[in-house]
């Protein structure tokens, strides 16, 4: 049954134009071609990832985040009580006061007794800023080193600056060292983060979170076994770009550097606008959707491909209503003060923040802006790329 769904799966119909087949790809005069089996590899190398994370976020984020003041967190510990972190695990970790007057009488104590026991072990859980300063600064730090390898791997590539070249010898086209280190590297990185999604910090947008990963790994995978690796180069550098300024922004609001945290986001929504409704759809997708036909005729993973794409350009459409109505906000409210009003989403997450608007201690709603960015399942994560 197995080798049926295999022999099905891999049908050169569903992968490759018509007359092409797998036997084409066999290696030969030095020649090295796109092979499924290569991407294998991304698995240890993940591991070996989180390794090398482990070594960087404690001899460079952690010193990095002291040197910019920020101070570890040592948080009381709750009572141990097994009733109650039995609850508190397996039931909910926000009593009603029924469940309050019950977990009372069973513990013999009082009712305030038990609201300051989950209060306190709430507390426990949440994560300290040094924890999610070392989070985005390896974040920021892998991410640069794919744009940088990006620009280095694609400068004297010619589709780089004439994309007809990205279809030129199209399916047979041979695979190049650094285009095999930069899809390696990339889909490393992203099977790391799904490793490590245990111990990072939980977030409200956890599951969303996952699925962004899975799609950008499935993506790239498809890119990688239809030979569509010119093209995915380029998608992957336009996605990259930008990343490096959000994480930077993050770690910046985390060091309660202000000013620059704001001008970093700026930096960050002018990098997204020309990357993704600019470049992206004039350039990328032109590339993918029109160029192809004038050498081939439509098949499967031609029409799959640029439907992927298309999804993936509404997302930027999407993300960026949501980015200019924040930065409306932020410019043309009465309070211009924007620093002012970023802190308490930073420093206390969405529900903490709520409570403060409604008790007037943050001036404008404005900082609604970092609540999106720095929480919420469409920019807190990144993008979703290939």
């Amino acid at each position: 049954m197995f080798q049926t769904f295999k022999e099905w799966f891999w049908m050169e119909r569903f992968w490759l134009p018509p007359t092409i087949k797998w036997s084409d790809f066999e290696d030969h005069d030095g020649l090295v071609f796109v092979k499924p089996f290569h991407l294998y590899m991304t698995i240890p190398y993940a591991f070996g990832l989180l390794i090398i994370r482990y070594f960087f976020e404690k001899f460079v984020a952690i010193p990095l985040a002291k040197t910019f003041g920020i101070k570890e967190i040592v948080r009381k510990t709750a009572t141990p009580n097994t009733v109650l972190e039995n609850f508190f695990n397996y039931s909910t970790r926000h009593p009603s006061q029924t469940d309050i007057y019950g977990l009372a009488k069973k513990c013999n104590l009082t009712e305030r007794q038990v609201e300051r026991w989950f209060r306190s072990r709430r507390n426990q859980e949440r994560p300290c800023r040094i924890k999610k300063f070392q989070e985005a600064c390896w974040r920021f730090a892998f991410y640069l080193m794919l744009t940088v390898a990006g620009i280095a791997f694609l400068y004297d590539k010619p589709w780089l600056y004439d994309l007809w070249e990205v279809w030129n010898g199209y399916p047979k086209q041979p695979l190049l060292p650094s285009q095999y280190w930069y899809y390696i590297l990339e889909m490393s990185f992203y099977w790391s983060l799904i490793f490590s999604l245990g111990s990072d910090v939980k977030r409200k947008d956890y599951f969303a979170t996952i699925i962004h990963h899975l799609a950008a790994i499935s993506l790239m995978s498809f890119s990688w076994c239809a030979n569509y690796i010119r093209s995915g180069t380029l998608v992957m550098i336009v996605h990259d770009v930008s990343d490096i300024w959000l994480e930077s922004a993050k770690m910046f609001s985390y060091a309660r550097w202000k000013q620059t945290c704001n001008i970093l986001f700026f930096i960050f929504s002018a990098i997204f606008f020309v990357s993704r409704l600019i470049i992206f759809p004039f350039w990328i997708l032109y590339c993918t959707l029109i160029m192809p036909l004038y050498y081939l005729e439509p098949f499967f993973s031609y029409i799959f491909l640029n439907l992927q794409l298309m999804v993936l350009q509404g997302l930027h459409l999407y993300w960026s209503f949501l980015i200019l109505k924040m930065l409306k906000r932020c410019i043309f409210t009465k309070d211009t003060h924007f620093s002012k009003t970023v802190c308490p989403f930073l420093r206390y997450g969405r529900s903490t923040a709520r409570m403060l608007l409604r008790n007037k201690d943050c001036e404008t709603s404005s900082c609604l802006l970092w609540t999106c960015y720095q929480e919420g399942p469409v920019l807190g994560r990144g993008h979703l790329a290939w």
